[in-house]
C-alpha cells in the first residue's frame, strides 16, 4: 500500500526559557540559559541545588483549582502545550472526525511529584493507609493523553510511549505511522515532564548522572565542552499536531514541514551507559534515513541528545561522524538542552520543535555554554557554539535517546 504523506500543523511549548512555542523560540535564537537555583524544595543537603524549570507558571491560569488538585504538573503541562498545539493548528473541533483523532503522548516518568507526595505523608502518619483518592488517577504516566482526549473528545488511538529519555520522540514516530497507515487523520503528539521534585533530583544524583555546578548553574549545561560534568534536569512539555497532508491541505491549514521518516534502534549494551561506539546510534540515525528516502548528504542540521555528560556526547558524535563521513563538518550541529536542560521523556518533543522552527526562522539555535575544546571530538565539527548560525535548513534531523539504551531519531524537511 502506498504511505499517506504527514505533516506538521501545530506547534504548542512549555520549557524552561519561554511559556509558548513564540517565547520558546526567543529563548533558543537568543542562547538563553533556563537554569536557576531550585525554588520548589530546600535543597541544602542535596549534592546539585538547581535545575531548569519553568519560569512564571501558574496553574491558576489554565485551570481552576479543584481541576489543579486533580492533575499532577506532569498533565497539567501536557494540557498546557496540547491546547496551544490545537489552538496553533486551527483545528475546527466542532466539524472534524473526532474518531479519527488520536492523542500518543510520550513520558518517561510521569506524575513523580504525586507519587512522592502520597508516600512521605504515609510515612509520616501513624501507618493508617489514608491515600487520596486522586493518587493513582494522578500519577500514572498514561493520564496525560486519556486528558487531552477528554478535553476534547478525540476518539482515537489513546495512550503513553515510554522509553526514558527518548519517550515523546517514540510517541512522534508512533503517530507518524499511524496517519501513514490510513488510520487517523490528526494525531496531537508530544511529551511532558516534571520530575524536578526531591525523588527526581536525589535519584539522579545518587546515580551521579547531574551536574553539580552549583557555584555557575547557568553555565552547567554545557554539552561537548570538556569541562562538562552531567546533565541538568528540566521539566515541560511539547505538542505538535501531525496530520495527514491532503487532509490539512483540504482545510488551508499552515504547514510547518513534513514529518519524512523515523528510526528506532537499541544499544543492548547497559541499563544507563551509551555504548563508547555509538553503535545503536548510527543504526537509528541510518534506520530513520532509510525510512525518510533521504541520502545523508541532503541533511542541514542535528539535533543532538547532546546532554552533557562526558561518555554520551563523544559517543554520538562519533555515530555522527560515521553516518555522514565527510559531509558531517557541512552540518550544523547543536545542543538545546544547553539552554532547556533535559526534560527527560518531553526532550525529543521540545526538541522536534526546536528543528522545525530552525526550518522555519532559517537559523540554527546555539550550543551555549562552550570554552574548552575537548580533544576527544572532532574539530571538523561545527557544533554552532555559543551563537546562532543562519542558514536555509531543508532538512533536519532530532536525536533522542534513553535509559535502556532506546535510541529514536526523527527526520523533518520543507515540504516540496
Amino acid at each position: 500500500m502506498e504511505l499517506k504523506r504527514v505533516v506538521v500543523t501545530g506547534l504548542g511549548a512549555l520549557t524552561p526559557i519561554g511559556n509558548n512555542k513564540d517565547a520558546y523560540w526567543e529563548g533558543l535564537k537568543n542562547g538563553v540559559s533556563g537554569c536557576a537555583p531550585i525554588t520548589y524544595f530546600d535543597t541544602e543537603k542535596f549534592k546539585t541545588k538547581f535545575a531548569c524549570e519553568l519560569k512564571g507558571y501558574d496553574p491558576n491560569d489554565f485551570f481552576d483549582r479543584k481541576e489543579a488538585r486533580k492533575l499532577d504538573r506532569f498533565a497539567q503541562y501536557a494540557l498546557v502545550s496540547s491546547d496551544e498545539a490545537i489552538a496553533d493548528a486551527g483545528l475546527d473541533l466542532e466539524h472534524i472526525d473526532k474518531f479519527r483523532v488520536g492523542v500518543i503522548w510520550g513520558a518517561g516518568i510521569g506524575g513523580l511529584e504525586t507519587f512522592q507526595t502520597e508516600v512521605l505523608n504515609f510515612a509520616s502518619g501513624d501507618g493508617t493507609p489514608r491515600f487520596n483518592p486522586f493518587f493513582i488517577p494522578k500519577m500514572i504516566a498514561d493520564i496525560a493523553p486519556g486528558n487531552i482526549s477528554i478535553k476534547h473528545g478525540f476518539m482515537g488511538p489513546n495512550y503513553t510511549t515510554v522509553s526514558a529519555c527518548a519517550s515523546s520522540a517514540n510517541a512522534l514516530i508512533d503517530a507518524l505511522n499511524y496517519i501513514r497507515l490510513g488510520h487517523c487523520d490528526v494525531v496531537v503528539t508530544g511529551g511532558s515532564e516534571a520530575a524536578v521534585t526531591i525523588a527526581g533530583m536525589g535519584g539522579f544524583n545518587a546515580m551521579h548522572a547531574l551536574s553539580t555546578r552549583n557555584e555557575s548553574p547557568e553555565t552547567a549545561s554545557r554539552p561537548f565542552d570538556a569541562t562538562r560534568d552531567g546533565f541538568v534536569l528540566g521539566e515541560g512539555a511539547g505538542a505538535l499536531i501531525l496530520e495527514e497532508y491532503e487532509h490539512a491541505k483540504a482545510r488551508g491549514a499552515k504547514i510547518y514541514a513534513e514529518v519524512a521518516g523515523g528510526g528506532l534502534s537499541s544499544d543492548a549494551y547497559h541499563m544507563t551507559a551509551p555504548h563508547p561506539d555509538g553503535i545503536g546510534v548510527v543504526q537509528v540515525m541510518k534506520n530513520c534515513l532509510r525510512d525518510a528516502g533521504v541520502a545523508p548528504e541532503e541533511v542541514d542540521a542535528i539535533n543532538t541528545h547532546g546532554t552533557s555528560t562526558p561518555l554520551g556526547d563523544v559517543a554520538e558524535l562519533k555515530a555522527i561522524s560515521q553516518v555522514f563521513g565527510k559531509h558531517a563538518s557541512n552540518i550544523n550541529i547543536n545542543s538545546t538542552k544547553s539552554m532547556t536542560g533535559h526534560l527527560l521523556g518531553a526532550a525529543g518533543a521540545i526538541e522536534a520543535i526546536a528543528s522545525i522552527l530552525a526550518m522555519e526562522h532559517g537559523l540554527v539555535p546555539p550550543t551555549i555554554n562552550h570554552s574548552v575544546v575537548d580533544e576527544n571530538i572532532d574539530p571538523t565539527l561545527n557544533l554552532t557554539l555559543n551563537k546562532a548560525e543562519a542558514r536555509e535548513v531543508n532538512v533536519a534531523m532530532s536525536n533522542t535517546f534513553g535509559f535502556g539504551g532506546h535510541n529514536a531519531c526523527v527526520l523533518f524537511k520543507k515540504l516540496s
